[in-house]
């Protein structure tokens, strides 16, 4: 480490970090300040490498700001490295700008979009797993290249978080040796003083109890920074046997909120909020002179691993062998898929949280162990995973019942902004669980995932469309969900059938039923859309109502998001009248979907059968009944719309 050249950089940091959040009216300096030297020695003391010109390498190291409202320290590092102008780094803030507020895929070197705290070493932990994987058939003692590293910057403030700790434990389960937390333990949160304060020892403790290796530092002493970045080398490369027996890293760095200006330094108040123009002149004065053209240099790696990401071979996909009529799960043609897919597309990964014999992605396990990952029972955390895979090329199954993948909202919300491309299954949806009860039953899921930007979201009945649907999944950029069934349900489509993501099959009886005194010219007409489980029940509707000389209509709708909008709207053609009928929440799910479709049309009238009621353990088919979404519901709602 060149320590005047450090000096001069961390100073010319400081600078920007002031001056930008002073120009854009708004923004974290004293955040941003407190973190500054232990950024500037990692990215400017050799200890990290990237490809600036590839930032895809897969041989880069990574860093992952999960203390994201520091993006001033954030763009004023990359402005040091010569990858931001000066012109540039002022307008951040700014609409047009792609240095936003917090972290997003818009700047070019962002690694995963963060701001809503304690998301960050999920993300990291997923890095850093899909790195080993990466690395698996390397015997890294005889060759020159070694394991890209993960440093994620953490703030003493997003350490209440649970996912963090959810993230510690796995780290330590996966022997992430890899992965380096860094945590800025400067003492003030946004409204008052953290938990722990300056207590780095019970940091320290807290880490080291699951299983980490620990060094605690003073956060803007140089040497101690360049000291500790050194131990972290020598620990992963200079001893290969010893390999701190696999143990991640955490370097606690007891720091002081705006650091470098005396009126800043450990005030509370000032979270949040940029100096104005006399403070500024104030807290520049304070700085000294700074090299305002100085930049650092950052190494490049050494590696070469253009063998990565593995091709795609779909010629030994086997094809689909179902028989019409015989009785299957969606949920284990759900694993059925991933298997049978797995082969062709080696970058499929599948995470579980201990579920997996009843998500059946156990069945992709026992053929693809390496790319199987149990995450156990922490939802945000296995999230977080997943999107740190997919950043560096694998394409992560994500699975668990529908309703625990509620507690993972907040980072499937993130993981959207920061344009992740992460799929998602959801079993044991609805009411047609049954005896396990409420707490088991996902009814918020589809209107949960139908909220998130860009999503795809499908809802299959049979175990044909289950796995045309998750082939198509994996060709969908971006955030998509599949929702499962537990029950067996009956194959009803051939195996040559297509499907796609906003497609929709329609379904007439061939010979309908008029009444004895009815032509068959003038005879009634509706349409029943349903998805999932409830598909069967309008198909017994279908035939019941046919009797009754109305024509019924189903629209199998396995496409919640986006939904075939050209095929309802030439249906509304033939009838008015719409009946929706789905195994979830009246708000937000097929219902609304569809009500989405007519908002601006008065003449098409949508009557939503739906859950109403809070549900209790029973048979499915008690359950249906009792919520008024079984054949029975359908019919009397049919007659009482007169048809």
């Amino acid at each position: 480490m060149n320590l005047e050249n450090i000096e001069k950089l961390a100073r010319l940091i400081r600078y920007y970090i002031l001056v930008s959040s002073t120009t854009a009216g708004s923004g974290h300096p004293t955040s941003s300040l407190s973190a500054a030297d232990l950024l500037t020695v990692l990215m400017f003391g050799n200890h990290y490498n990237f490809d600036f010109k590839n930032p895809d390498n897969p041989a880069n190291d990574r860093l992952i700001f999960s203390k994201g409202h520091a993006t001033p320290l954030y763009y004023s590092l990359y402005l040091a490295a010569g990858q931001i102008s000066s012109q540039e780094i002022l307008t951040v803030r700014k609409f047009d700008s792609p240095l936003e507020g917090h972290p997003t895929p818009r700047f070019k070197f962002t690694e995963a979009a963060t701001g809503s705290l304690g998301q960050g070493l999920s993300v990291g932990v997923g890095m850093a797993l899909a790195i080993k994987n990466r690395f698996k058939n390397y015997d890294l003692r005889f060759k020159n290249e070694k394991e890209p590293s993960v440093f994620v910057l953490l703030g003493d403030g997003e350490m209440a978080e649970g996912s963090v700790w959810e993230a510690a434990n796995l780290a330590s389960y996966y022997k992430l040796n890899n992965l380096t937390a860094i945590v800025d333990v400067n003492r003030l949160g946004q409204s008052q003083e953290t938990s722990l304060g300056w207590d780095v020892k019970s940091y320290n403790d807290r880490f080291a109890a699951f299983g980490w290796k620990t060094i605690t530092i003073n956060g803007h002493k140089f040497e101690e920074i360049e000291e500790a970045y050194k131990t972290i080398y020598d620990l992963r490369f200079k001893n290969y046997e010893s390999k701190v027996d696999g143990k991640p890293i955490a370097i606690i760095a007891k720091t002081i909120k705006g650091k470098g200006v005396s009126f800043l330094e450990n005030k509370d108040g000032w979270h949040g909020k940029p100096l104005g123009k006399e403070d500024l002149e104030k807290a520049l004065k304070e700085l000294g002179e700074v090299d305002l053209e100085i930049r650092g240099e950052i190494n490049k790696p050494i590696n070469k691993l253009s063998n990565y990401p593995i091709s795609n071979n779909k010629s030994i996909i086997q094809k689909l062998n179902y028989k019409l009529g015989e009785e299957v799960a969606t949920r284990k043609a759900y694993g059925n898929a991933l298997k049978r897919l797995g082969g062709g597309y080696p970058n499929i990964v599948s995470l579980d949280g201990d579920v997996k014999n009843s998500t059946y992605s156990e069945i992709f396990k026992e053929s693809f162990p390496d790319r199987f990952f149990e995450m156990f029972i922490a939802e945000q955390n296995m999230v977080g995973v997943g999107v740190g895979m997919a950043r560096l090329g694998f394409i992560p199954f994500v699975s668990s019942f529908a309703c625990f993948l509620t507690r993972g909202f907040d980072q499937i919300r993130m993981a959207s902004i920061g344009e992740a491309n992460v799929k998602f299954c959801g079993s044991h949806a609805g009411v047609s669980i049954g005896e396990d009860g409420p707490s088991q039953m996902g009814l918020e899921d589809i209107s949960m995932f139908r909220s998130i930007h860009g999503s795809a979201v499908l809802y299959p009945s049979d175990a044909v469309s289950t796995e045309k649907l998750i082939e198509e999944m994996i060709n969908h950029k971006g955030i998509s969900y599949i929702r499962t069934t537990r029950p067996g349900m009956r194959v009803i489509y051939d195996n040559a059938q297509e499907f796609k993501i906003g497609g929709s099959k329609v379904h007439r009886l061939k010979n309908p039923r008029p009444k004895a005194d009815q032509p068959m010219a003038e005879k009634s007409k509706l349409v029943i859309i349903a998805a999932g489980i409830t598909l069967f029940e309008a198909f017994k509707a279908q035939e019941e109502l046919s009797k009754e000389g109305i024509e019924a209509i189903v629209v199998d709708c396995y496409s919640i998001k986006p939904i075939d909008e050209k095929t309802l709207k030439e249906l509304a053609k033939e009838t008015s009248n719409f009946i929706t009928v789905e195994d979830h929440w009246s708000e937000g799910g097929l219902g609304d979907a569809v009500l989405n479709v007519f908002a601006d049309d008065s003449r098409v009238k949508i009557h939503k059968l739906a859950v109403y009621k809070k549900p209790r353990s029973g048979k499915a088919s008690e359950l249906m009944a009792y919520e008024e979404i079984d054949a029975e519901a359908i019919v009397k709602k049919a007659k009482e719309l007169n048809v």
